[in-house]
């Protein structure tokens, strides 16, 4: 057992983390122990347990969980990224959030992680011309966890969501790798136009809470958007912007803006 727990850690330390995790948090809390094995103890691979755990969230009177779970597998047996992305959520919000403190936390707990992920089954079926049951998956991520990203949205690895309520992200947004945002944010069109007319954010962008972005803009890589701002015109890289509407305050203060998590305007 011992042996085959360390060629798992070096294959896959994240998954290797997270069943030890498990483990340790049976032995805490037994009336736990039922959730904890059929979410994570009895799967073989990560995203096994991803397929699981997204399907058992998002099912319905409408769909059934072992349909939803068909779906999920078919997704990450054919997009190895899509695992790869996950791992690489699974440390973003380890790494930012305070109240993170083991990688089992967003798979058991955090909507903004689950959120994604279902998304990420959402975007795969849009890929592959099956709009429709993307469109449902939108709309049972919608219902379940308040947070609304089209399945047509693209969107990077290494991503954190915290809090995760009221989440928009347009059809045609693109949103960069290890990007972090609060709660209530928006990347949103303007008027009716069909074409191209959401947000573009670079990387490592911190977006606070409240935060609106609307139209076909760039928001430059490293850079900050500070709560309750409404950006509307294009944000250099590594500045923080701030109001309504949003003004250019101060450069962005560190190198990677969506680590640090420092909202502070004044912080140099």
């Amino acid at each position: 057992m011992a042996e085959t727990r360390t060629k798992l850690a070096e294959l896959d330390p994240v998954w290797a983390r997270i069943k030890t995790e498990a483990e340790e948090s049976i032995e805490h809390e037994p009336l736990l122990g039922g959730v904890v094995h059929s979410s994570i103890l009895h799967h073989k691979t990560l995203e096994s347990a991803l397929a699981y755990r997204v399907s058992m969230k998002l099912t319905s009177n409408e769909m059934s969980e072992q349909i939803l779970r068909e779906i999920c597998d078919m997704a990450y047996a054919d997009d190895a990224g899509l695992g790869a992305a996950a791992r690489a959520d699974i440390v973003a919000v380890y790494d930012r959030d305070p109240a993170c403190d083991r990688f089992i936390l967003p798979m058991l707990f955090f909507k903004g992680f689950q959120a994604v992920q279902a998304y990420r089954v959402a975007h795969w079926l849009w890929k592959k011309g099956r709009r429709d049951m993307a469109r449902f998956f939108q709309m049972r991520c919608s219902e379940v966890f308040g947070v609304d990203i089209h399945p047509a949205a693209r969107i990077g690895k290494g991503i954190m969501i915290d809090h995760a309520h009221s989440i928009v992200i347009g059809e045609t947004a693109v949103v960069g790798d290890n990007v972090s945002m609060l709660h209530s944010v928006t990347l949103g069109g303007t008027g009716k136009e069909e074409e191209d007319r959401h947000p573009k954010i670079g990387d490592g962008v911190l977006i606070g809470a409240g935060a609106k972005i609307l139209g076909n803009i760039k928001v430059g890589h490293c850079s900050r958007v500070a709560a309750g701002s409404v950006v509307l015109r294009e944000v250099p890289p590594c500045k923080t912007v701030a109001g309504v509407p949003a003004k250019i305050v101060g450069e962005a203060g560190c190198d990677q803006p969506s680590v640090a998590m420092d909202q502070l305007l004044g912080t140099r």
